[in-house]
């Protein structure tokens, strides 16, 4: 694993990124819970005494039958649902849930939470646990928290003190250093018609690249394109993204491809609440990823820990026997294909700061202890009411140590639409780890090369 010591720029850049006060790193006595009582990564290591176990280095071993070929088999196919929460019994479970869970199984007869035995699958590769356990003593928030200072890879706050410390964990959490997936969106209308966008993403990281050069684009967390491949009329649009880590100081550099007009073009509206791609305005560019992107227009309070009953270890939504109509159904997903099960999450509430300007006013965010992945979001619109819910059905990558989302879905509880995003059902070759790209590959230039239909 190729080391990033520091992620902030030298020189100019160095000096206005480090303008801001920066915000003290953990004490080494507190830095040596982790790998005791601690996982690496910060969650507790210890069970609640009942449904949640220990963690005990989490799934290691791909089972019987995978051929690392990026189409994952599921290792706990003969699990059964423990218990399964619907309109008879959410109010005797509300309080491991979010509001906004408990409001799809009150809007939704059929939508039910079906709870398996909790298994602690995740894990990361050694080296980016490792880098995690050094950040704890060496990393801290810089420019009122917005960039970070003596930053390298894996989560930077292991042991957070603050609600954005938890964020940044989750926006740079290590999803492979190189990774290519081809993927489905939906977005049905409320009878459950829809049609499918079909998209081809690469995520690399800056330190990922085979011509990875410490002393260039140091402000750079990673690269990512997205291709539209299907349907035919969006075939060839590229959207290309520089994630800066410091995006107030430099904003996310950003390109599209339009291939009807075979024209370049920059693109300052794909972060915020800017339109999604294709998404027939079911999302804001910041909810990919469940959220991403400069963290400035919110304040964010760090509410507490909880246990609540979240999706996890959802392969049966990746099955190959399964088709897209199988999955998608009016109003939201077909639940009986899900998995949820208990765990430990972070509660951070973030409100928009007075002056700022975003459709959504509040945002819950439940934060998985084990992965800092965001694994349910409650949106709020500006009158504080519930608007959006937010949830990623998440699944352990057992070959490459990543724990990521099988599936994202974002829905509306006004429209009776929602959104999902990273369908592989009927994809091919849907996940392809360490590729090998150069930074050539990221350049505005190669745009039109990879929009070609």
């Amino acid at each position: 694993m190729k080391r990033n010591t520091n992620l902030i720029a030298t020189g100019i850049l160095a000096a206005t990124l480090f303008a801001g006060s920066a915000q003290a790193a953990v004490s080494a006595s507190e830095a040596a819970k982790l790998g005791d009582t601690l996982t690496p990564m910060g969650a507790e290591k210890a069970g609640n005494g009942g449904a949640i176990p220990a963690w005990t280095g989490g799934l290691q071993q791909a089972p019987a039958g995978y051929n690392n070929d990026g189409i994952y088999i599921n290792p706990f196919a003969s699990d059964q649902p423990e218990l399964v929460i619907d309109q008879s019994n959410v109010d005797q479970y509300a309080d491991n849930l979010s509001p906004g869970q408990v409001a799809m199984i009150r809007k939704y007869s059929d939508y039910v939470l079906p709870v398996y035995q909790t298994r602690r699958t995740a894990r990361y590769p050694e080296a980016i646990m490792d880098e995690t356990v050094a950040n704890a003593t060496q990393t801290t928030l810089i420019q009122d928290g917005n960039g970070l200072a003596n930053y390298q890879n894996g989560a930077p706050f292991p042991i957070p003190q603050n609600g954005l410390e938890v964020v940044w964990n989750h926006i740079t959490r290590y999803r492979g250093g190189s990774v290519l997936r081809n993927i489905g969106q939906v977005t049905p209308q409320a009878n459950g018609a829809y049609s499918v966008v079909k998209f081809q993403d690469e995520l690399t990281w800056r330190t990922g690249l085979s011509d990875f050069k410490p002393d260039e684009d140091q402000n750079v967390l990673f690269y990512f394109k997205q291709s539209i491949t299907a349907p035919a009329r969006l075939a060839g649009n590229v959207l290309l993204v520089h994630e800066t880590l410091d995006q107030v100081t430099e904003p996310r550099r950003a390109w599209v491809y339009n291939a009807g007009q075979r024209r370049v073009r920059r693109a300052p509206q794909v972060a915020y609440d800017g339109p999604g791609t294709a998404a027939d305005g079911m999302r804001t560019s910041d909810n990919l990823d469940m959220f991403n992107g400069a963290p400035d227009r919110y304040n964010w309070e760090l509410v507490g820990k909880k246990e609540m009953y979240i999706p996890y270890n959802s392969y049966r939504l990746a099955d190959r026997d399964l088709s897209y109509k199988d999955i998608i159904k009016a109003g939201h997903i077909n639940q009986q294909l899900t998995r949820y099960e208990l765990h430990r999450v972070w509660h951070v509430r973030a409100t928009l700061k007075s002056g700022e300007r975003h459709i959504y006013a509040r945002r819950d965010i439940y934060f998985d202890e084990d992965t800092w992945q965001a694994v349910v979001i409650d949106h709020y619109d500006g009158r504080d009411e519930l608007w959006r819910v937010a949830e990623a059905h998440s699944m352990q990558f057992y070959d490459q140590d990543v724990p990521w989302y099988a599936i994202e879905v974002l829905y509306d509880l006004l429209s009776g639409r929602y959104l999902a995003l990273g369908l592989t059902n009927e994809e091919t070759n849907p996940y392809q780890f360490s590729i090998q790209r150069t930074k050539r590959n990221y350049t505005p230039a190669a745009l039109r090369r990879s929009g070609t239909r």
